[in-house]
């Protein structure tokens, strides 16, 4: 071979490399390992691709280069690892001319880079590694892929490895999924790290899951498949449930699938603590990114077990006791075709005090003034938001002289709230306005939440830098216990008339530096949602300064995950970890 008519370059001294057995020589400015073992040549990059360390400083034996930092090992000639925490490292041909060493510093790689980082996100998904699937996300985010191969990829793995189907794992990728357009640039890394690395944390350890399959019958109207799926769901029959929803899903629209799980989801009270309509409709939305025909399938059949599984309210005593709210809920319901049938040609609008009346303690009193207004043409749209502007005082007013604990019950009712509503965008099926009914009872329960009502600042100005006061929120979620002051600096901002996605951006950097867990991921993805939908500044920065006093009640963590993605970004960028504390 004529290595001048060739792009190799001369590197070494092949009389010296065999005296040495090692060097590093430099290709426009990348370090490579040369190593002369058992008669041959071989060129590796010096750079381990676990973490960094220089490869020349580990040792060679067998046909195996091992790194000395974490004991990595790879295959010399083709640079495949035995150790899936590391990476195959890259590679260089050479070729040996007149007593020289020349190589190729940059062959023809096997795979596309973009399919490459695809593959090793599916191996840190597979072993739950975390670097690894941080160095992917960052890899695949400088690819321009950055967002749906991560969500593609996770939904992928999280629906077929958790025989359980759609959960926590999952509901937060669709979470980050909602959160991305709303942060900062390395955010958006971060939050789609975040939502792989919840899907790996929650099939780790888990039997896969076996998908059922339609029937071969296309023709069955959308009212028997409705009628089939929730009997079966009543009986708790997961497989006969979900061979229904595949078959609504293949004969279809989107509309009428979404009508019959919601109708299924909300046939009794308040599920799973709310999780149970929440996790379906955060399904439907990734549903929506990835693409209907592709994804349906396997991103719904998998929520049918939250359904059939589903803890029931109505099997509470404090749904029973000492208020019969079940009851109330289920006389309601039987109105609703009367009701809706009333209201048919009218056009409602929230009246004055109406919220106030939902966060009253009169539990009969909220049902009523809930059926007046469908009575009166509310949809089931403008119902769910009065609900969840109801809940979203909740989570701004507790108080936290009650268990840290009880942050949660607030939350769920937030949860819970907005996903109704947000369901209502993707179908008008009356039965959602059961799930208003029950949205509103979970806020009548968390009255004693809010005894007494926390503080909330007023409106007001403030002559302060929005930058300079965005900063003071970073600090305040530094320190514990800082919950009324994360509120009272949210709602400095927009008195300072700070830009709002400024603002959210800041909470967003807030929320992904942390350890936070899912309720508090929900939360504030929630809060942005709610956001993004009301038109009112106080209902914006209501809804702002919930999710403030939400996360300063929770923060700050570890930071451990942080951590994790700050090695992987330097190590992205060529850093050299071992040589700095």
């Amino acid at each position: 071979m004529a290595v001048e008519d060739t792009e190799y370059v001369q590197v070494a001294s092949l009389s010296d490399l065999e005296d040495e057995g090692r060097q590093v020589v430099s290709s426009d400015g990348r370090p490579i390992a040369l190593f002369h073992h058992e008669g041959e040549v071989y060129a590796v990059d010096n750079r381990c691709p676990h973490m960094g360390f220089p490869l020349t400083r580990g040792t060679v034996e067998d046909g195996i280069l091992t790194c000395h930092w974490h004991h990595a090992r790879f295959e010399l000639e083709e640079g495949d690892t035995f150790d899936l925490f590391a990476d195959d490292v890259q590679t260089f041909p050479t070729e040996i001319d007149d007593g020289e060493v020349y190589l190729d510093p940059d062959p023809e790689p096997d795979v596309p880079p973009a399919t490459r980082r695809r593959n090793r996100l599916a191996d840190g998904l597979q072993e739950n590694i975390s670097l690894v699937m941080a160095k992917s996300v960052i890899g695949l985010d400088e690819e321009d892929e950055g967002f749906y191969t991560p969500l593609e990829t996770a939904v992928n793995f999280g629906t077929r490895y958790r025989a359980m189907g759609w959960g926590r794992g999952l509901t937060t990728l669709g979470c980050m999924a909602n959160l991305h357009e709303h942060v900062g640039g390395r955010d958006k890394r971060r939050a789609m790290f975040m939502g792989v690395r919840e899907v790996a944390d929650d099939s780790a350890g888990e039997p896969p899951r076996f998908q059922q399959y339609a029937f071969d019958n296309q023709d069955l109207s959308k009212s028997r498949l409705k009628s089939w799926f929730r009997n079966t769901c009543e009986v708790r029959d997961t497989d006969g449930a979900e061979r229904c929803l595949l078959t609504a899903i293949d004969s279809l629209p989107p509309k009428d699938v979404a009508e019959i799980v919601f109708a299924a989801a909300t046939d009794h009270r308040y599920m799973n603590t709310g999780h149970t309509l929440d996790f379906i409709n955060t399904a439907l939305e990734t549903t929506e990114r990835l693409g209907w025909d592709e994804h349906a399938e396997s991103a719904l059949a998998a929520t049918v077990a939250q359904i059939t599984d589903a803890t029931r309210s109505e099997e509470l005593s404090s749904w029973r006791q000492p208020v019969d709210i079940a009851s109330l809920c289920a006389d309601a319901n039987d109105l609703l075709p009367d009701l809706v049938a009333a209201g048919e040609g009218k056009d409602w609008e929230r009246p004055e005090g109406f919220v106030e009346t939902l966060l009253s303690e009169d539990a009969e009193a909220i049902i009523d003034a809930l059926t007046d207004a469908i009575k009166e043409g509310a949809t089931t749209s403008q119902l769910a938001d009065a609900v969840a502007r109801a809940a979203t005082r909740r989570v701004l007013w507790f108080a936290t002289n009650n268990e840290f604990n009880d942050w949660n019950t607030v939350h769920h009712t937030f949860t819970y709230a907005n996903a109704v509503h947000r369901a209502t965008r993707k179908t008008d099926a009356t039965e959602l306005y059961r799930a208003c009914f029950d949205g509103a009872m979970s806020v009548y329960l968390d009255r004693f939440l809010n005894s007494p009502r926390a503080p909330v600042p007023d409106p007001g100005e403030s002559d302060r830098a929005p930058d300079e006061i965005r900063a003071d929120l970073l600090d305040a979620f530094d320190e514990q216990g800082q919950v009324n002051q994360a509120a009272a600096l949210v709602s400095e901002h927009f008195d300072a008339s700070g830009d709002p996605d400024d603002l959210k951006r800041t909470l967003g950097r807030g929320l992904l530096r942390e350890d936070a867990n899912f309720h508090t991921l929900q939360n504030v993805e929630g809060a942005f949602g709610r956001f993004g939908v009301v038109d009112e500044e106080n209902e914006q920065r209501t809804a702002l300064m919930a999710c403030a006093r939400y996360m300063a009640a929770h923060f700050p963590t570890r930071r451990s995950a942080e951590q994790t993605f700050s090695i992987a970004t330097r190590l992205h960028r060529g850093e050299r970890l071992h040589e700095v504390e």
